[in-house]
């Protein structure tokens, strides 16, 4: 389990993971992850999620970038003081790695901004202290 949160922006995103042992084969360097995503809007006015960008980097150095519109097919509007939650995962070649990133919204006025997704550790129960 991991948290995530952005001090200084509006918008607090909160990150809780999870292996997924069931449909992870180690003994081909495939490790599954979920993780939940609380994006809790903290601002005076609502907020469209127009699009995700990640960094996803396993224990080896290698780098994936995933960017795309929404989240797992939607772009919520998050209400003053109101959150969203979504789950999706990551698959690694590597027992551990880390995920960071931002979100690009769109406030009521039509201003758009990021807002950022502090590094979280992706790895195997107990393998770190």
């Amino acid at each position: 389990m991991t948290t995530s949160s952005n001090l200084g922006s509006p918008i607090k995103v909160s990150v809780e993971t999870f292996y997924v042992e069931g449909q992870s084969q180690p003994e081909l360097d495939k490790y599954v992850f979920a993780y939940s995503v609380t994006i809790k809007n903290h601002s005076l006015c609502s907020a469209k999620l127009i699009s995700r960008y990640w960094l996803i980097t396993d224990a080896n150095g290698k780098e994936i970038e995933v960017q795309g519109e929404g989240v797992v097919g939607e772009k919520p509007t998050i209400g003053p003081g109101e959150s969203y939650k979504y789950t999706s995962g990551a698959v690694l070649d590597t027992p551990v790695g880390t995920m960071q990133g931002y979100y690009t919204l769109k406030n009521e006025f039509g201003t758009e901004f990021d807002a950022p997704i502090n590094v979280f550790r992706l790895s195997l129960p107990n393998i770190l202290h």
